[in-house]
């Protein structure tokens, strides 16, 4: 019998907070059990030749929206297995009750296990879930959340409390289904999550900061101007000082109840300055993300192409606000990038700005976003773009020692990266659901060409293998 359920030969291993070595790597019954030099191929099931290659920890996609427009087990088949593509091996899904998803609340209790059921047996990479407390009830199951459900971070969205998610609606109260939903209700999720923390486990707030009674004023003046169809036009209808003051209040509650904080997909010059801010003053456990498209793409250029397949909340902003969140990226502030994948089709987008929902996929593009503008075009190192795709937002959320190195011991989930393969994006390359892409026409250099989930090869060469292995991971 062999040692080895499969063996990756000569490739360089990038290490998060260590850096680079040249070494084999070996996996049985779904864990790491070996790394050194020159170990023999003749004791494994399979080899993945990986010389001349970067060997990556499979990426944790920590912001992700299964089954937000579609169907639970559909958006998990189609959606994971884009995350392949892009050396994806564990999505951290957000969930919430109200309109969209399943449109319907009630307790978590009992919601939860359906949403789980859905999904099992139709993901390609491991998954967890982030779960948005929307009532007065649904904050008093955190606890049970935590210890019952594996689930151990939640959300709160700053602007729910005046506007629906496509913000053409001001009935808050439906689309939410929820009681109170303010800045109280904020705080009181703030308490739960403080008062909950446990031992060797961070318990975590994420918020999506815009100030909604900002958003009223800006979307008011934006419409009576001629109420121009364009992302830019978005843009000033969400600008970043709504961030910047909901990024104030956000932090200010955050200190005053001790709550671990995530600020997430922060868009702007102004919202990643706000957010170093508070993370300066070395007073609050907080984390930053950014991602993908905000990082990448512009309102200028795509308004050029015209349509709004890339409404997206928060907007995509501007050139200079695309360089101020790599400087950010550069200077250590932001701890992770994501994708906010959220399979949303051409159909659902349309020609009229403010129906059209927001949102798109992203997830194929995480390690060759990162490789191509970050390592190549910014001189990023390997190690630090590990740490923001598989290392830093394992820490955040629970899943340090299983998740997001190459150590002997932890999950054998990894992707092997040819960093000199050049593509151009298409929208079939990515393996989506999705029937457009933003990204589209954009060369990018350092593409993932195999993916190992679990010890399984799920993906070579632009091919999904076998059939799904995913599964839950309780955090």
């Amino acid at each position: 019998m062999a040692r080895y359920d499969l063996l990756v030969k000569d490739g360089t291993l990038v290490l998060p907070y260590v850096g680079t070595v040249r070494a084999d790597l070996a996996v049985r019954e779904g864990k790491i059990t070996a790394i050194g030099d020159d170990l023999d191929a003749a004791q494994a099931e399979q080899m993945l030749d990986a010389s001349g290659r970067l060997v990556f920890p499979g990426a944790v996609d920590a912001h992700y929206h299964l089954g937000i427009y579609r169907d639970l087990a559909l958006d998990a088949a189609e959606e994971t297995r884009s995350s392949l593509v892009g050396g994806v091996t564990t999505v951290l899904s957000y969930f919430r009750t109200g309109q969209h998803y399943l449109n319907r609340t009630g307790p978590y209790g009992e919601i939860f296990p359906q949403v789980l059921d859905a999904v099992a047996g139709h993901a390609w990479t491991d998954y967890g879930f982030h779960l948005a407390p929307m009532d007065t009830a649904q904050v008093g199951e955190v606890p049970s959340l935590i210890d019952e459900h594996g689930v151990s971070s939640f959300k709160y969205y700053m602007f729910y409390k005046g506007f629906n998610l496509s913000a053409d609606s001001r009935d808050a109260k439906s689309f939410t289904m929820s009681d109170e939903y303010d800045l109280g209700h904020l705080y009181q999720i703030m308490e739960a999550v403080a008062a909950n923390q446990r031992e060797g486990r961070r318990v975590s707030l994420s918020l999506h900061c815009e100030q909604a009674e900002l958003m009223r004023l800006f979307i008011d003046r934006v419409r009576a101007a001629g109420d121009p169809q364009t992302l830019k036009a978005y843009s000033d209808a969400r600008p970043p000082l709504t961030e910047q003051v909901a990024i104030g209040e956000a932090t200010t509650l955050a200190g005053a109840t001790g709550c671990p904080v995530n600020l997430l997909h922060l868009s702007s010059a102004e919202a990643i300055a706000a957010a170093a801010a508070a993370k300066a003053t070395k007073r609050l456990d907080l984390r930053c993300e950014v991602t993908l498209h905000h990082l990448c793409l512009d309102h200028e250029s795509l308004d050029r192409r015209g349509g709004l397949g890339a409404k997206v909340n928060p907007p995509i902003r501007s050139v200079s606000d695309t360089e101020a969140l790599w400087a950010a990226v550069l200077d250590g502030t932001v701890d992770w990038v994501a994708s906010d994948h959220a399979c949303c089709l051409e159909e659902n987008k349309g020609d009229a700005l403010w129906p059209a929902l927001p949102g798109f996929g992203g997830t194929a593009l995480l390690y060759p976003i990162l490789l191509s503008e970050g390592m190549h075009k910014r001189g990023l190192s390997p190690q630090r773009v590990a740490e923001l795709a598989a290392g830093n937002p394992a820490r955040a959320y629970g899943l340090a020692g299983r998740k997001g190195s190459l150590m002997v011991g932890m999950d054998a989930d990894l992707t092997v990266v040819d960093p000199e393969l050049e593509q151009e994006v298409t929208t079939d390359l990515l393996l989506s659901g999705q029937d457009h892409c933003p990204f589209e026409g954009h060369k990018v250099k350092g593409w993932p060409v195999a993916t190992v989930v679990g010890g399984h090869l799920a993906y070579r060469d632009g091919a999904v293998l076998g059939t799904p292995t995913g599964r839950f991971v309780a955090r």
